[in-house]
């Protein structure tokens, strides 16, 4: 079985789906949307997709399934990527909430602000200012959150890694430098040594 995936080659979320089909060795095919020209919001894309986003995964006689987290843990189900343990598989999905709430909305946000859409701080102005105090906020979460741990769930590593490495080991293109955060440089490192692991914008 081939999965088909839909897929914006810069967005964290995106990359979340390919390290994990990467790491597991499952075969897929790319299909590159440009999310900035309207791309995810053609008639033939929202038929597949009505919220309109990416990443999409086609997945061979079932259909289309969307949202970075619930294609990653149906990907993954079953592997050592999910912890067997009960308290620590709800620690991984703990982990996979902050993501989308504390630390996607403000980190991702503002790369995706500056790198992609190149605005300025100027244009920007004061939603810059707030996401940026939000973003540090969140990572100074993570970077409590990993004291003292190699990993974030389980004592391995998994999902929950994979989730917030995607947009934090980018978050200097946003503006959040890491070197206050030892905890978050080293795991990072730590992500990136993982077998399988490929850079953000690998196809």
């Amino acid at each position: 079985m081939i999965y088909r995936l839909y897929d914006y080659l810069p967005s964290g979320n995106g990359y979340k789906v390919r390290l994990t089909l990467r790491q597991l060795g499952l075969p897929y095919e790319l299909i590159e949307v440009d999310i900035k020209t309207g791309e995810s919001r053609t008639e033939a894309f929202l038929a597949k997709n009505p919220n309109g986003r990416i990443p999409l995964l086609e997945v061979p006689g079932r259909g289309y399934l969307s949202e970075s987290h619930a294609i990653i843990e149906f990907l993954a189900e079953g592997s050592a990527l999910v912890p067997r343990e009960a308290f620590e598989r709800a620690r991984m999905r703990q982990w996979l909430c902050f993501e989308q709430y504390n630390l996607e909305p403000n980190v991702g946000t503002v790369r995706y602000w500056l790198a992609s859409l190149k605005k300025s701080p100027a244009e920007l102005g004061e939603k810059l200012i707030e996401k940026r105090r939000e973003g540090f906020a969140a990572l100074g979460v993570l970077e409590r959150g990993l004291a003292g741990q190699a990993f974030l769930a389980g004592g391995s590593y998994s999902l929950a890694d994979i989730a917030l490495y995607a947009y934090t080991h980018v978050a200097p293109e946003g503006g959040f430098a890491l070197d206050a955060y030892p905890a978050i440089r080293a795991w990072c490192e730590r992500v990136a040594a993982q077998p399988g692991h490929v850079p953000i914008t690998s196809r």
